[in-house]
């Protein structure tokens, strides 16, 4: 099943305007079903009453392919929230290490030793989430705004010291993100020793919150097994498979619950997908830039000044598009922002 939260016209609390009102897609994604308040408030309510509601929203689904549920919407007509528009936990994992690799060395710094042993994992924004057409704002040109195509869990209720063998039952539903990044703020804010704050802002969904068997096959050992095409002003900028996280979501979960019980609605991210095989383009500017570098520095290793990227970071007016198929169908519908200028 797919799911979604859509803008209310008319909202009549803090609540509705926030969480917008939850929907069934239809499965040529050209309808909605708005699910009663009785059901469930809000997605997040759903996840947290999990076992009792998806019965129900399976009956609601059931009705709207069959066209007896009354209450539906055009989607060509809706505006989209993120799937899940505030929830209490966002873990960002970074399970790639072709994307660790590569970042760090654009900031001068080694890898760490335990790299390949244990997940880098940090708290990010839970509270504002935004949808797959929220402009991007950018503050400053020198803050590095950059995009990061990514994949992500929702789970529902997560016991303290869950295995991994066990974390994968707690999957409940599978997202599509856009991790904003501020790449000039990073650095400064790793050396306090205390993590993101400044230079993680809001991230941004895909419109459709997906069960894992709409993924059928290219759900296994914890991984999406699909491509992510990451575009820019119009023109791919990389097809990553997801496939090569070192990671599974499994090991996340697990490394996540290790001190803490995980609430209903927790989202974890895979962290930027990124492949070694170089022809795979790539899912953030970062890492385009430190390619662009270490080139640079094999071409001219005599010319310091010449080590520098070509590749700008986004700037206002450009338009950044993500999107993941199967089977030639977009899974989670498409990302599609614009960078507006802000402050």
């Amino acid at each position: 099943m797919k799911f979604a939260s859509i803008e209310i016209d008319t909202p009549i609390s803090y609540a509705d305007k926030r969480d917008g009102q939850l929907v069934v897609i239809s499965r040529d994604e050209s309808r909605c079903a708005m699910v009663p308040r009785e059901t469930a408030l809000t997605l997040l309510d759903a996840l947290e009453r999990w076992e009792i509601v998806l019965p129900q929203l399976k009956l609601i689904g059931e009705d709207l392919e069959r066209g007896r549920w009354q209450a539906v919407r055009d989607l060509a007509l809706v505006v989209y929230k993120a799937p899940l528009p505030r929830t209490y936990q966002w873990l960002d994992g970074s399970a790639f290490i072709q994307h660790i690799i590569l970042v760090r060395k654009a900031r001068g710094v080694e890898p760490p030793k335990n790299i390949t042993s244990d997940p880098l994992m940090y708290q990010g924004i839970g509270d504002y989430l935004d949808g797959p057409n929220s402009d991007i704002a950018c503050l400053d040109h020198s803050h590095g705004l950059d995009l990061e195509g990514e994949v992500g869990v929702f789970l529902d209720e997560t016991p303290l010291g869950v295995s991994p063998q066990d974390a994968r039952s707690h999957v409940k539903l599978l997202a599509l993100i856009n991790d904003v990044s501020l790449r000039g703020l990073i650095p400064v804010e790793l050396e306090k020793g205390f993590g993101f704050l400044q230079s993680k802002p809001s991230t941004s969904f895909a419109p459709f919150a997906v069960t894992p068997d709409e993924l059928g096959d290219a759900w296994k050992d914890g991984r999406v097994h699909l491509d992510i095409e990451c575009s820019l002003n119009g023109n791919v900028i990389g097809t990553p498979s997801a496939a090569e996280m070192h990671f599974s979501f499994d090991q996340l979960i697990a490394h996540a619950a290790r001190t803490r019980r995980l609430s209903p609605g927790t989202f974890i991210g895979s962290g930027t997908i990124s492949n070694q095989d170089r022809s795979r383009g790539v899912a953030c500017l970062a890492e385009r830039r430190m390619l662009e570098i270490i080139d640079a520095r094999n071409a001219h290793p005599d010319a310091p000044e010449l080590h520098q990227p070509s590749t700008p970071f986004l700037k206002p007016g450009d338009c950044v598009e993500i999107d993941m198929k199967i089977g030639g169908r977009s899974l989670f519908g498409r990302i599609k922002q614009k960078v507006i200028a802000a402050g």
